[in-house]
Order: structure tokens, then sequence, then C-alpha cells
């Protein structure tokens, strides 16, 4: 080979066969990975579903990953870290409605027969009355109330801590296990709660909404309201209340929603 012939084949590449090598390396790694995405898509959306019990209603490989996030989020989860709170003049005056499953049928529901129903043992109930329950310590908080459906809305809310409530009623030890479960008193609506977020200090047993009782279609006479959650696992109308040391049933995971659901 000449040394001439070497010079030409060490030649710079020019200006445009610069550009021309650039977009053909960004064209092939976005095929590539759009080409890996699609075959992910596939693998999940073929995946055998996840086996019905707790949760369902969505494919394993995705419960998994769920529940992975849920126990890295419950590793991190910390009591003194409170969502922002607001102004009471920053509070909608017309309250948004996120979902009447578990009241919508109870149209000759009376509020004045309600007692929330605490089980003690399986075969055991305290029973309590919304007049005994605002007698207790009240506290307010107005908060952003977030739905899974993508809107958000400042709020104002006021009740019973949750964690006071149980100390007034002796209920402490029970709320030292793993989970609490809520449902309606008609059992339509049901919602499974981890024991750090119910004794979270945000975490109120409400009974007002911008300072007046809670209205039917918001879940008089007592609803929870869980700031560190989004509004699927905030119930109203509470019924029953349990502890366990093993999940609850909870409505939306067994249709195959995240069971965690926090924020």
């Amino acid at each position: 080979m000449k040394p001439t012939d070497l010079k030409e084949i060490k030649k710079p590449l020019t200006i445009e066969q610069k550009i021309n090598r650039r977009n053909f390396i960004s064209f092939g790694t976005f095929f590539a990975l759009a080409g890996s995405a699609v075959a992910g898509w596939k693998w999940l959306l073929y995946a055998p579903e996840e086996k019905a019990g707790i949760t369902a209603g969505t494919r394993a490989p995705l419960r998994r990953a769920l529940n992975k996030s849920e126990l890295f989020f419950r590793n991190l989860f910390s009591n003194n870290h409170l969502v922002k709170t607001y102004p009471k003049e920053s509070a909608a005056e017309n309250v948004r409605v996120n979902s009447l499953i578990g009241i919508e049928n109870d149209t000759e529901f009376d509020n004045a027969k309600w007692t929330l129903n605490v089980k003690i043992t399986p075969t055991d109930f305290l029973k309590i009355s919304i007049e005994e329950i605002k007698a207790l310590p009240k506290t307010e908080i107005i908060y952003d109330f977030k739905c899974v459906e993508g809107w958000d809305q400042i709020q104002h809310w006021a009740g019973v801590k949750l964690s006071d409530f149980l100390l007034h009623y002796k209920l402490d030890a029970l709320a030292e296990k793993n989970y609490m479960g809520l449902e309606t008193p008609n059992g339509e609506y049901y919602v499974g709660l981890e024991r750090d977020s119910v004794l979270h200090p945000q975490t109120i047993l409400a009974y007002e909404m911008n300072g007046k009782p809670i209205t039917n279609d918001h879940g008089a006479p007592l609803r929870l309201i869980i700031p560190v959650k989004y509004g699927i696992k905030n119930i109203k109308r509470i019924g029953v209340m349990s502890f366990s040391d093993i999940r609850p049933r909870d409505y939306w995971a067994e249709q195959g929603y995240d069971y965690y659901s926090g924020l």
C-alpha cells in the first residue's frame, strides 16, 4: 500500500458524514428500545393472571412488582413525614364526590341508628355511637385530597385522630397487629390498611366537612380521611373495624389495583 493510500484511509469524516452516522446510531437505538418495549408489553399482556385471593384482576408479574414496590415504600415510611397542609380559605367549598360504592344502595340508611362496630374477637364487638366519637378531642386537616383517576382538590375535614381513638378505647394492643380492616355497614365496600398508615398522626375518623356534619354522599356519619393514601382507601360510612396480622380484603385490590395505594 502506498503512503498516499494510507492518508486517504485516515481521512477525517465530513460534517455530513458525522451527522449521518449519529442519525443512524440514534434511530437504531430508538428502534431497538421500541422493539424491546413492545416485546415486554406482549410478555406482560399474555402472562398468566394472578391467583385470585386478597388481590386479583391483574397479571402475576405485575402483582409481584406492585408487592415489591409496597415493601420498598413501607420501609421508607415514617410518621414524621407529614403531607402538606393549607389555610382554611384554600379549601374547596364544593367538595368533589370521589365514589359512592358501598353507600349508593343504602337509600334508607338511618344515621341516627348508626354505630361503629369494632371487632374485638370473632364473636365480640365494641359498639360506639357517633356522639361518643364526637366527645373525643377534635382535630382538623386541610390537605390536597388525591384520586387515582388523576384529579385532586384541597379539602377541609375534621374528626378524631385514629391513633387517639384507639388509645381512648384501649384498642392500642389490637392496633399493634399488622393490618386494620374497615368496611361499610352493608359490607359492599371494604379496605385494608397497614399499621403505620393507621397510626399516622394525620389519619382521622372524620365526621365534619367544611365545619359542618358530613353529608350522606361523602360518607355520613363517619368516614376515614387518610392523607398518605389515594382516595380509594378513604372509605365512607365506616361500619366495621377489625385487626389482623394478615392482609384484610380490599375492594379495589380485588379489581387489579395496588393494595398499598400510598402517596
